[in-house]
């Protein structure tokens, strides 16, 4: 084998440890932790209320149930988006977050004439000028008939 030959080879091994010492790490695998809130009520479906991976929580579309009865609040409107609202926050709470970390809200509503009653109870629990991004649609229907559901992504600081 010749001088140079041996020289490239050891070359090569050095540059091939250098590089193999150099690499990005790999990333590591975020888990999914399930959030389950008793005080929210129980989910009528096969869904979790909540899933968080790494510091985002991901909360399923929530409902003015009252937790004791698994039935709609009300009569009123209002007590029922008051309910929904009620469930939505004890949910993060158990996460470890609160509506001050909400970055993304989707509202649905079977009546859009409710609108400015439903903005005006949803914006009681934001700080004004911090509101999170949001959609608001109008449907046709709703599980257990309810008037109005909301899901959220927060930040779990």
């Amino acid at each position: 084998m010749s001088q140079t030959r041996k020289w490239r080879g050891l070359l090569g091994l050095f540059i091939g440890l250098y590089l193999a010492g150099c690499q990005a790490p790999k990333p590591q695998a975020m888990e999914k932790q399930i959030i389950i809130e008793p005080a929210a009520g129980s989910p009528i479906g096969p869904y979790s209320q909540a899933v968080r991976v790494g510091n985002l929580l991901f909360v399923s579309g929530q409902i003015g149930l009252d937790p004791s009865t698994g039935e709609l609040q009300g009569p009123d409107f209002e007590d029922e988006v008051k309910q929904m609202m009620t469930n939505l926050g004890a949910i993060l709470a158990k996460a470890g977050t609160g509506f001050d970390q909400v970055i993304k809200s989707t509202i649905y509503i079977r009546d859009m004439g409710q609108f400015a009653e439903l903005n005006s109870l949803y914006g009681s629990h934001f700080t004004a000028g911090h509101y999170p991004a949001r959609e608001t649609v109008e449907v046709s229907g709703l599980p257990k008939n309810a008037r109005c559901e909301i899901s959220v992504v927060a930040l779990v600081p």
